[in-house]
């Protein structure tokens, strides 16, 4: 339905501004501004209907972008009720939503009313082990429900690779699976009882009821809603007896259509019993909105065992998957050589596909679990010599240890964000990708798969869940272009006749939503497609929830080729940049990365994305920002948007830039570095601030503050000192300020000389002196001289100027560029004579490896680069902490909890401080800790000091629960090498500021030495 159909004008507009609160007003219609302010008055949880929501909810991870009405976050069922009943009132369709991660475009709704539930509806209520049993609202994510399950022993069968962010409700309204599903099967097998609110706002509780029993009478004798759908769904399927037992697949994996087959089944003793609940699953709140649901567990295995096989062809692999299933593995997945080829060219995946023997062209991944095989290392035995010694695999990987299956299963998770990373826009979309067959005809249909292809002379990439029959092959096609958007539908009609002509399901995973369901009548037939239509009325009378999914009024169908994010009249602006963006494709190419998957949602491990995870609001994410970014570049909102007050305050003045997107996104979607750009743009346009200066020159204040010592750090702790920052240049008066040494680090190496003789060094290094170590925290620049000079190398600190960083974290690109060009002119000498630059400081190491890049023009920077290293970095790649002598008394008691630096984890240097420490004794737990918060100057301004202290509480707690695992350590010893990190730390109270790794080093130098 589109939006001037429903009886909404998707403009109306409300709120504020700042994550945390709802955005800024700007013009409302007179017909959304009604149907908001209708939503405000009975609902709890915010309504918001402004521009800017309405495009962060105008995508999700599949092909569609559609803008809704407005958003509405339910607190509690009572929102979820009124919300539904006010939108009826106005003739607005509804979408429940709950992450916002689906392929097929389930939570895409033009003009809807969409009812967020990741947002407060996210309780476990209650576990049940006894009966293995939860119960929970709609918005848990599953990773975080696992989470509380795994002291039990038990977890939710189901596990689609989004668990990180994937929310339970998302995944009953898809039906969603995942790897193991060869053993376990799908999300309806698990859901026992659902309590739902209907179109009409009314609640019910679906649930086993045995037939013609007192329970089922007492029901269907009421004259209401619920009683008309049990009357209505025993009439059809029981009149659809022969065409649901002859139309629906025989797999384990069909979501397509709703449940009929699984709604009424025969118990053990005989007994007919319904449930409305195996409905629900997969309807993709297209039948009412699951406000809570009674889920069933399975227990977790203690142990299990990978198998890799190897083969030189494809299909041959596939003909294999009979074998492999034979063996009595818990997960069969496969993967083909352009995975394999993505991943060995990316600096983030290559790691894991260094295993794969050359030549493989497709491989089959056969998991074993200690629950079904007593003896795994016999049953890896068995698979390798029924799939290689006797079958088509040239060769196979074994793994046991949990690290290295991890490293397995990591390529094969790997497979979508590597394959959306392809250059230019051409890219391998989801539409076809889960079709589901036998598995004893997936070689077969995959063949006819490739007719299909050629006939419309594309390619297509080939990985999944080989063991159910179900495989993600995504045909690659230009979805700007209009002759590839008729392509696509032509080739989603072949397939869907080539999955009939297999008995097979045209969606084993992702369900229907607005890429799959126009093909509906053509998988069921016209009986069981009408009995659809006649379940959407019962439920749904006027078809206002989430229409157009799964199934659709004869007079309004679905279309495929409808509402693209990218169609062929999509165009975008290609800003001029200050910032090289050809190595990205381009600025809008980077923007358009984004895909929409929502991994910037998760919350628990890795570093992106911290400002999400303290406020849980969606323009918080990287998809978020990236959206609001399209938006512009694409004119869905006024470009000029980009260069006003509002953008810069809401959007990219809360990317901290961590870039922990840099590693964490999928498709590699630097958000930080197109915030330095338009930052720098809004800059040329708008000056810059007093604070801004202020902090891009920080060297320059660091070095009067040394001049003036100890006197400047005096005058800070006058009367009034503070609050004068505060209004003058907006410095937060709770946060620690840094104090000077009046001797700088400098001056003390240039009084002290080396203490090594240069001719007997074993190499020339120079220690680059960045403003905090310099003139606040000299400790850790002479710890690294120690350390350094002990390993036998001559060290050099020259008197240099900044990298750059801080006017690069403010946009003021041009000062950044003078800074850097004039530290390469100083650090030429140096590389010349084949020097290395140590970085006491991660961010300017990051600053001159990755940022310089895009910066500078500069035939200097590629030296620099290749020789810039953090001190520890340098240390460990050179294995220098083998030539000094450790006194092991002083790290015997001493147990670290090591907080790595944003900027290192995202160039893949976080760890090298770790094993440096541990081979020098001390007992080092590496904390996943995402970003501190502080971020540089952002933990320091005032508008930003609680969003940064309240990401630095997530820290806090990760530290706790580090220094609860480390033999009963009442508080952990921190060690963190960034200065920022340092500082957050230090003003957590009961907390001493933190040493850098390199101060620990140092402190167990033997002292003879």
């Amino acid at each position: 339905m589109a939006a001037e159909d429903s009886g909404v004008d998707a403009t109306g507009e409300a709120g504020d501004g700042q994550p945390g609160r709802p955005p800024s007003e700007t013009g409302r219609s007179p017909a959304g501004e009604a149907l908001a302010t209708d939503l405000r008055t009975v609902c709890d949880g915010d309504v918001r209907f402004d521009e800017y929501t309405r495009v962060l909810y105008a995508t999700d991870g599949s092909i569609y972008g559609a803008q809704p009405a407005g958003v509405v976050f339910p607190q509690n069922t009572d929102d979820v009720r009124a919300a539904v009943r006010v939108a009826a009132d106005h003739g607005a369709p509804v979408l429940p939503r709950g992450a916002g991660s689906s392929l097929a475009g389930q939570a895409v709704g033009p003009g809807c009313v969409v009812l967020d539930l990741s947002r407060h509806m996210d309780a476990i209520r209650d576990i049940d082990p006894d009966a293995r049993q939860a119960v929970v609202q709609p918005g848990v994510v599953q990773d975080d429900l696992d989470a509380a399950l795994e002291p039990h022993g038990l977890r939710f069968a189901p596990d689609p690779a989004s668990s990180n962010r994937a929310t339970i409700g998302g995944g009953i309204g898809n039906n969603s699976t995942g790897a193991h599903s060869v053993r376990y099967g799908i999300t309806d097998a698990y859901v026992e009882e659902c309590e739902v609110v209907l179109a009409d706002g009314s609640l019910i509780r679906t649930r086993d009821i045995v037939l013609d029993s007192p329970e089922w009478e007492r029901i269907v004798s009421e004259d209401d809603r619920e009683a008309e759908l049990y009357r209505t769904v025993r009439a059809l399927v029981e009149d659809n007896a022969d065409e649901i037992e002859s139309r629906y697949p025989k797999l384990k994996r069909s979501v397509s259509g709703y449940n009929l087959q699984k709604v009424i089944r025969t118990t053990e003793d005989g007994k007919q019993v319904v449930n409305l609940s195996k409905l629900l699953v997969g309807a993709e709140g297209t039948l009412g909105v699951v406000v809570e649901a009674t889920l069933s567990l399975v227990t977790q295995p203690e142990e299990t065992a990978l198998a890799v096989c190897c083969y030189d062809d494809l299909l041959e692999a596939l003909a294999a998957v009979p074998d492999a299933l034979a063996c009595e593995a818990s997960a069969v997945e496969l993967m083909d050589e352009e995975v394999f080829r993505l991943a060995a060219e990316s600096t983030e995946y290559a790691e894991y596909a260094e295993p794969i023997p050359d030549g493989t062209a497709a491989a089959l991944m056969l998991e074993f679990d200690s629950e079904v095989i007593d003896d795994l290392p016999d049953a890896i035995t068995a698979a390798t010599d029924r799939l290689v010694e006797e079958g088509a695999a040239f060769d196979a990987l074994e793994a046991f240890a949990p690290a290295k299956q991890e490293t397995l299963w990591k390529l094969r998770k790997a497979a979508i964000p590597l394959l959306m990373s392809m250059e230019g826009d051409p890219k391998p979309y989801p539409f076809v990708e889960d079709a589901s067959v036998p598995p004893d005809e997936l070689a077969e249909y995959v063949a006819g798969f490739q007719e299909v292809l050629e006939d419309h002379d594309t390619t297509a990439a080939y990985f999944a869940h080989a063991g159910v029959g179900t495989l993600h092959i995504r045909p690659v096609l230009n979805l700007k272009d209009g002759d590839d958007v008729e392509t696509m539908r032509a080739i989603a009609d072949d397939v869907t006749d080539l999955v009939v002509e297999h008995n097979g399901s045209f969606s084993g995973e992702h369900g229907d939503g607005l890429a799959r369901t126009e093909f509906n009548p053509k998988l069921y037939g016209p009986d069981l497609w009408t009995a659809f239509q006649e379940l959407k009325s019962a439920f749904d009378p006027d078809w206002r929830m989430n229409p157009g999914k799964v199934v659709y009024r004869d007079e309004d169908p679905t279309d495929i080729r409808e509402h693209l994010r990218y169609g062929p009249d999509y165009a975008s602006l290609e800003p001029r940049t200050a910032l090289d963006f050809d190595d990205d494709g381009g600025f809008s190419h980077l923007v358009e990365l984004c895909n929409g998957c929502g991994t910037c949602r998760q919350t628990d491990g890795d570093v992106m994305c911290p400002t999400y995870r303290a406020t849980e609001e969606e323009i918080a994410t990287t998809r978020g920002r990236a959206n609001l970014l399209r938006a512009a570049i694409s004119g869905e909102i006024d470009p000029e948007e980009l260069y006003g007050d509002r953008f810069q305050e809401e959007v990219l003045d809360l990317c901290i830039g961590c870039k922990g997107c840099q590693s964490d996104c999928p498709t590699g979607v630097d958000l930080a570095k197109l915030k330095t750009e338009v930052k720098h743009q809004y800059h040329e346009r708008e000056g810059t601030s007093r604070r801004e200066r202020l902090f891009a020159n920080v060297d320059r204040l660091a070095s009067l503050g040394s001049a003036f010592a100890p006197l400047a750090n005096r005058a800070t702790e006058l009367p009034g000192a503070r609050t004068l920052l505060e209004k003058t240049v907006g410095i937060a008066p709770d946060r620690t300020l840094p104090t000077f040494r009046r001797e700088t680090l400098v001056d003390w190496y240039a009084e002290r000389g080396p203490k090594v003789d240069p001719a007997a060094a074993t190499a020339g290094v120079v220690l680059y002196p960045d403003t905090d170590t310099n003139y606040s925290n000299p400790e850790s620049g002479k710890a690294a001289v120690e350390v350094l000079e002990a390993a036998g190398l001559h060290v050099a600190i020259p008197d240099l100027g900044p990298t750059g960083r801080a006017a690069y974290s403010q946009g003021m690109l041009e000062v950044a560029a003078d800074q850097g060009r004039a530290l390469l002119a100083d650090l030429e000498p140096f590389l010349e004579r084949g020097w290395s630059v140590l970085f006491v400081e991660p961010s300017d190491a990051a600053m001159v490896v990755d940022e310089y890049r895009s910066l500078l023009a500069d035939d200097r920077v590629e030296a620099l680069a290749a020789n810039a290293y953090g001190v520890c970095e340098y240390i460990d790649r050179n294995r220098l902490d083998e030539a000094i002598a450790f006194d092991g008394s002083e790290m015997a008691d001493t147990a670290l909890a090591f907080h790595g630096h944003c900027h290192q984890t995202a160039r893949g240097a976080d760890h090298h401080a770790v094993g440096v420490l541990r081979r020098a004794g001390y007992a080092v737990d590496p904390v996943d800790s995402g970003c501190c918060g502080m971020a540089g100057s952002f933990g320091y301004e005032a508008e930003h000091h609680d969003l940064s202290k309240a990401i630095g509480s997530l820290l806090r707690e990760k530290l706790e629960d580090s220094a609860d695992s480390m033999d009963g350590t009442d508080e952990p010893t921190v060690v963190a090498p960034g200065t920022s990190c340092r500082t957050q730390v230090g003003d957590f109270e009961g907390y001493d500021r933190p040493a850098h790794p390199v101060e620990l080093l140092a402190r167990g130098l033997d002292a003879a030495q």
